[in-house]
């Protein structure tokens, strides 16, 4: 039997015996456990790949591992240039390229929709760069292909926009979950960063997703943990001034993360070819790996040391081995890897690597917070504090901070520690560095360069309709252009007597917009037949309260410029041509026609 006859009969069948909400169940479940599969996946090819160069590649034993970042550069490069042939890099627009946010831009301007290819590009892409050595994460990566593997199941089954953006949600749940095996934290990631209402018929489905990706991690890889940390020392009133200056460091920490992550790839972005980004970009990586081992790969295990103090193999050898007994150039070398870990981060994603922010966020952080706790301890002035704890804490200051995500920092921490003994601390420092980032970068990595088109969804629900609407469904272009040389007579004639509309545009022979006529406008001379040849339209045209930019204004602008002007129709310009005019009318119409359908 034909497979569409087939999918025909299924569709059918569950029509008829399984309602719209028990199916959004199953499917949850189904989701949550391919993603789950291809988190464990991405987790082992890494794992191999690393194993196999530790143990097998004469490069380590020479301490030529800095090689190693360039040649997993490479390999992308070349996947990418002979394989699949840049038709993943090209879907979407080039500043949205990283895993995450073109997701979020997906959503919104592709209805949910991702290339099949999206499945297993970055199971392949992502364990090339981490594998190899480049300092990023495997989580993005995960969260790309359970989402692609969540938008192609809706695609074959006829889900609809809405259900489909919650299994994206419920796949990067599910991949979150999987990787980290922090259900709880992984259901508010996907709240936070997909703005989801939070309610029954949202939370239920993610966390079905969150418990079956969950189990799929501990039948495949059992009860090995990413992060597995046993707190032995409890929060004590007195650190609490401590803590609030790991939340004020964090949250400068996580402006600097965010202002060299775009200064970077706006360097790189003045280079001209790929393979030209990969050369500068692997060179400037080996040179950090040179002198700081620890920025190599993903870097848990250098969180894993400093939480279990074991700080000098932490840091690896290095240039300055010999000044390592001393705490301040431990504390020094600390702030440098801190300092770089998103210069390497960065450059790795800007020279063509794949990969997430999540895990390097996490252990930039736990190099800071560690850093706080031995300035604290060996200042001289007398005070004692937990340098476990604080690299703990500090790992979620600046999740908060960088990826503005609060409420996923603190429930992270507390599920990878086994406990809340820290939940007092966390939320101190979570909330300063949150509230710190929050007012000076409203957006976070993940989304500014979507806010800045316009192509961002929020919590806000009048927003989020305003940016699924698109300017040119309202543009209306029925109407009858005037030339300023015109007469009245000709006016009357040509444009009045054969025009529905009492609103005129005035336009050049180039189609350049001059200004607008209404019909009461020349009301009281229309019956005048001694300035039918006299006088012409330039005599009667006026500027229009406001314009509209085509390629510039967002709904939003729009709809504030209606706001401002007390206009009821505004003329739109497009590459500098009259392209019609947008009334008010058609807007409000067009508005709640969409937020009926976004709240249904």
């Amino acid at each position: 039997m034909p497979k569409q006859s087939l999918l025909k009969r299924f569709h059918i069948w569950r029509y008829k015996n399984i309602s719209q909400k028990n199916f959004v169940y199953i499917l949850s479940v189904l989701v949550g456990l391919l993603a789950g599969l291809a988190a464990v996946t991405l987790k082992n090819i890494t794992f191999f790949i690393q194993s196999l160069l530790e143990h097998g590649i004469i490069f380590s034993q020479n301490q030529l591992y800095f090689i190693l970042p360039v040649l997993g550069l490479l390999f992308v490069y070349l996947l990418n240039k002979y394989v699949f042939k840049k038709v993943v890099a090209n879907e979407t627009p080039s500043f949205i390229k990283r895993a995450i946010p073109s997701v979020l831009y997906s959503l919104l301007r592709q209805k949910g929709f991702l290339h099949y290819k999206q499945i297993y590009y970055p199971l392949i892409a992502a364990p090339l760069t981490v594998g190899f050595g480049g300092s990023v994460g495997l989580l993005g990566p995960a969260i790309t292909s359970g989402s692609a593997i969540s938008s192609n199941l809706s695609r074959l089954l006829h889900i609809d926009r809405k259900t489909r953006t919650l299994l994206i949600a419920c796949a990067s749940a599910g991949a979150m979950a999987s990787m980290f095996k922090s259900p709880i934290a992984a259901i508010v990631f996907a709240v936070e960063v997909f703005s989801l209402d939070l309610t029954f018929a949202s939370l239920l489905p993610l966390l079905i997703a969150s418990i079956s990706s969950v189990l799929t991690s501990y039948f495949f890889l059992g009860d090995d943990l990413l992060f597995n940390f046993n707190l032995t020392e409890k929060f004590t009133i007195n650190d609490t001034v401590f803590f609030i200056i790991l939340g004020i460091g964090t949250g400068i920490a996580s402006l600097y993360f965010t202002k060299i992550y775009f200064a970077i790839y706006t360097f790189f972005e003045n280079f001209k070819t790929r393979f030209l980004k990969l050369v500068v970009g692997g060179f400037a990586i080996g040179i950090m790996l040179y002198f700081i081992p620890p920025l190599y790969g993903e870097g848990l295990s250098f969180t894993k040391d400093l939480f279990n103090g074991n700080y000098l193999h932490a840091l690896g050898s290095n240039p300055f081995d010999s000044y390592i007994d001393n705490i301040w150039v431990v504390i020094a070398l600390l702030i440098g890897f801190t300092f770089f870990k998103v210069i390497a981060m960065t450059t790795t994603f800007a020279a063509g690597g794949v990969g997430g922010i999540v895990v390097p966020t996490m252990v930039m952080g736990s190099a800071l917070g560690n850093v706080v706790a031995k300035i604290i301890n060996n200042i001289g002035l007398g005070f004692q504090v937990s340098e476990a704890n604080f690299t703990l804490v500090g790992m979620a200051g600046l999740i908060a901070g960088v990826i503005h995500a609060p409420l996923t920092a603190i429930f992270l921490i507390a599920e990878i520690t086994g406990g809340y003994v820290l939940f007092l601390p966390l939320m101190i420092t979570v909330a300063i560095s949150y509230m710190i980032t929050k007012h000076y970068m409203p957006h976070t990595i993940y989304t500014r360069e979507l806010a800045e088109r316009g192509d961002l969804l929020t919590h806000d629900k009048d927003q989020n309709v305003l940016t699924l609407m698109k300017l040119d469904n309202v543009v209306e272009q029925d109407f009858i252009k005037l030339k300023p040389e015109m007469t009245l007579g000709e006016m009357l004639h040509n444009g009045v007597a054969k025009s529905q509309r009492n609103l005129f545009p005035v336009t050049n022979t180039e189609d350049e917009f001059l200004g607008i006529i209404l019909l009461d406008d020349i009301r009281e001379f229309m019956f005048d037949r001694d300035l039918y040849d006299s006088t012409k339209v330039e005599l009667y045209m006026h500027n229009p309260p406001d314009i509209i930019v085509f390629e510039t204004d967002t709904m939003q602008t729009v709809m504030d410029k209606f706001q401002s002007s007390g206009a009821w129709n505004l003329p739109v310009i497009n590459n500098g041509k009259y392209y019609g005019f947008v009334s008010k009318s058609k807007l409000l119409t067009a508005y709640r026609r969409h937020l009926i359908s976004f709240t249904k």
